[in-house]
């Protein structure tokens, strides 16, 4: 095999390569040692890169340098230097100190009975042991080949190694978002952060069924320079090469990766599709595309379960609907009313500080706060005017049927909508029912579910009662104000009354 089959040059007048040098360490306290190798290895080419060589006199020096450069390569040690084993105790720290596992180290030796090969080689981690007699130009460059094409395959696991921990990292933080837009601003997030994008990223829902003759490829989400095109349609925004690309992905059902940008396909198993464009002026490595790729292989997964998750999600609020209107049409009150005590409450929710998921969550089991009302007979439910003593005993029952009716599901909407059920009744000053809690021992969402409720159904029609005016309303809650109701949670009502009352306007009976 010639030396350039091994992929060695060693013409000193090579162009010098764009790529960076190899940093290789000459550890020997004999500067005639660093000349020669210095003058032997000028030229010397590895992979169409060349060497940067540096010197140290000392093990001292080395160990100082070492320090602060944890990209050389290879390091020549000479043994014999300030002490007669220098270069031995060199090694320990360098391995075990320093905790550089990578660095390929010759041990180079004048004095082979002070340091014998097999004691060595047994006892410390060195890749090669030579003595400076048998190192010829030849065989010199034959053992930095060696060494560096060791340090290359270590470097690029390592490298894999991370890459991979970053998908995992990476992946995991887009299976955690559950809403959409959410989770199309965390793939793009996140495929930053994995390989670097220069000018940002943006992802397309595709508006239009495969027959038809044209698409529009609608911005859900983006970073960079692309946030200005969100909701645009990105192939009239963007330069025609992108866009043909969007089409072919599209058309095609696979990644596009073209001249300076790339574009991601990802569908579901009902057909639903999504493109992820990146670009401009970015380049892949291997290892990149490798990682783009594993990623693209958990989007793909998080995708399906995504939507898997809201099909379940809409399933449950068919049944929610269904169940608040039966609830609603028993006591003949409208299933407006329960629709605007779920919006009402996730005004609330929100003011008072729950995170996005949480108040959409209130907002669809609060609906269900009277579910319980189905299990009271007509003649109680529907009857106009006062009830009795025990027609009210028989009433307030229906917190607690509400609350076993729901209360066996383990999903998180019936659960809520369960203790809404339960605890929509219970004062803030202990009076209410059915088990007299008080303040804060009443959980939030009951508290805010109260508050909804009361205020619609004052502003409401019903068999036993005419509609009171908004005036009417607000001073009922003032008065009950940290008496039957949590008093910040009137304030906050309060403060965006003109906000609640469009909704009844929105939403009328």
């Amino acid at each position: 095999m010639s030396l350039h089959d091994d992929s060695l040059e060693f013409a000193a007048e090579a162009e010098a390569s764009a790529l960076p040098p190899w940093r290789v360490l000459v550890v020997d306290d004999d500067p005639e040692v660093h000349e020669v190798t210095h003058l032997v290895l000028g030229g010397f080419r590895f992979e169409q890169r060349p060497l940067q060589l540096r010197s140290a006199l000392s093990a001292r020096e080395a160990l100082e340098l070492l320090r602060h450069d944890d990209d050389i390569a290879v390091i020549l040690l000479d043994v014999v230097m300030e002490s007669d084993q220098a270069g031995l105790d060199l090694v320990r720290r360098i391995r075990e100190e320093l905790g550089n596992s990578f660095v390929r180290i010759v041990l180079r030796t004048g004095q082979p009975g002070q340091a014998p090969e097999h004691e060595v080689i047994a006892g410390y981690d060195i890749n090669d042991y030579k003595e400076k007699t048998e190192l010829t130009a030849q065989r010199l460059a034959t053992t930095l080949y060696a060494a560096l094409r060791a340090y290359r395959d270590m470097r690029t696991i390592e490298a894999h190694r991370r890459g991979l921990e970053r998908v995992i990292r990476a992946s995991s933080e887009v299976f955690s978002r559950q809403n959409p837009r959410e989770f199309a601003s965390a793939v793009l997030e996140q495929l930053s952060e994995l390989v670097g994008v220069e000018h940002g990223a943006l992802c397309c829902r595709v508006d239009a069924p495969r027959h038809a003759s044209a698409q529009r490829f609608a911005v859900q989400a983006a970073t960079g320079e692309f946030r200005r095109f969100l909701r645009d349609d990105a192939a009239e925004r963007l330069p025609a090469p992108v866009a043909a690309s969007l089409r072919q992905a599209w058309q095609e059902r696979r990644h596009v990766f073209g001249a300076g940008h790339y574009v991601l396909h990802f569908a579901d198993s009902h057909a639903r599709e999504s493109l992820l464009y990146v670009g401009e002026s970015w380049n892949l490595s291997a290892l990149d595309c490798k990682l783009v790729e594993i990623f693209c292989t958990n989007v793909s997964i998080a995708f399906e379960n995504l939507h898997l998750n809201e099909e379940l999600f809409a399933s449950q609020l068919d049944m929610v609907h269904l169940l608040a209107g039966a609830a609603e049409t028993r006591s003949q009150e409208t299933a407006n009313h329960a629709k605007r005590v779920g919006l009402l409450a996730e005004m609330l929710g929100r003011a008072h500080g729950m995170d996005e998921s949480a108040a959409r969550l209130l907002r669809f089991a609060a609906p269900l706060h009277d579910i319980g009302k189905i299990g009271i007979p007509d003649a109680i439910l529907n009857k106009p005017g006062a009830h009795s003593a025990e027609e009210e005993r028989v009433m307030r029952t229906h917190a607690e049927l509400g609350a076993r009716l729901l209360g066996g599901s383990g999903r998180p909407l019936l659960r809520l909508a369960a203790e809404i059920a339960h605890t929509h009744h219970e004062n803030w000053d202990g009076s209410g029912y059915p088990r007299g809690l008080a303040g804060t021992d009443i959980p939030l969402s009951g508290r805010i579910t109260m508050v909804a409720d009361v205020f619609d159904a004052l502003g409401s029609r019903r068999c036993y009662k005419h509609a009171w005016d908004s005036t009417e309303i607000r001073a009922h809650l003032v008065q009950l104000r940290a008496r039957k109701f949590d008093p910040y949670l009137v304030d906050l009502l309060l403060q965006r009354w003109e906000e609640a009352l469009q909704l009844r306007e929105q939403w009328p009976d």
